[in-house]
């Protein structure tokens, strides 16, 4: 089975390298693997991929060996493992609210004794069956080894909840989503919550269970300033980026023609 970079990277205490991808943009993945990224979050979530697509994605991120970390459109306990039989490294999974829906991700996604996962040991994962179905086959330990669950603390009650999501065995690091929680902290100030506050609770949380803790940034600067608060997971780069190349691309032409 296909080892996880960023695991490899999490597990020595080192920063994993980023990026996103909304789009079906084959190229992006090689280039992202080009230009030394440990992992692709591939965002199903808000964007649309069918089963055909992402299949094809991931055997991409296989051939380039990047990590393929998917936000899935659902917790159906079948179709979460389905995305690590086709070659999904880790699953970012949204709106987690308390232990026990942790408890209910892990089990769906990590094989006895961690978890309840099916085995059809015949897909991407498994080498389609050549890691499995031979004398003293390691797939099981390796697949609970080499797959990583990431959960996104985006309202109030998660924040609340932090400590005990991190304490679930079987999740990896709690990401906040400073969209989605923004928002709710907005909408219900009794809270008296700020986007900062929840950083600070979420990284002691994890600080305290050994766990990885994760947010977006929007400039270099907040990836810098965040990582050197111990955060060893912020994305950085998008296919939405390919934006400033058509707008620099636009003033060129423009200076030219003006010429």
């Amino acid at each position: 089975m296909r080892k996880s970079k960023v695991l490899a990277k999490w597990r020595d205490g080192q920063f994993a390298r980023f990026c996103a991808m909304g789009h079906v943009l084959p190229f992006f993945i090689r280039y992202a693997a080009h230009y030394s990224y440990d992992g692709i979050w591939l965002d199903m979530e808000h964007r649309n991929f069918d089963a055909r697509e992402i299949q094809h994605l991931q055997a991409l991120c296989h051939l380039y060996d990047i990590d393929c970390m998917i936000r899935p459109p659902t917790v159906q306990r079948t179709r979460l493992y389905r995305y690590l039989e086709d070659g999904a490294a880790g699953l970012m999974i949204p709106f987690v609210a308390d232990a026990e829906m942790a408890r209910q991700i892990v089990a769906a996604t990590k094989f006895p004794p961690i978890g309840n996962r099916g085995l059809d040991g015949a897909g991407l994962d498994c080498n389609f069956g050549g890691d499995t179905w031979i004398p003293d086959s390691t797939f099981i330990a390796d697949a609970n080894r080499e797959t990583f669950i990431v959960a996104q603390i985006e309202t109030p009650e998660a924040v609340a909840n932090a400590e005990e999501i991190a304490a679930v065995p079987g999740i990896d690091a709690l990401f906040v989503g400073p969209g989605d929680l923004g928002l709710r902290l907005a909408t219900y100030p009794e809270t008296g919550l700020t986007i900062d506050d929840a950083v600070a609770q979420v990284a002691a949380a994890c600080d305290k269970h050994g766990k990885v803790w994760a947010r977006t940034a929007s400039t270099i600067d907040e990836v810098d300033r965040y990582r050197q608060q111990g955060s060893l997971m912020i994305p950085y780069g998008g296919d939405f980026a390919l934006m400033n190349v058509l707008r620099e691309a636009s003033a060129e032409l423009d200076q030219m023609l003006a010429e």
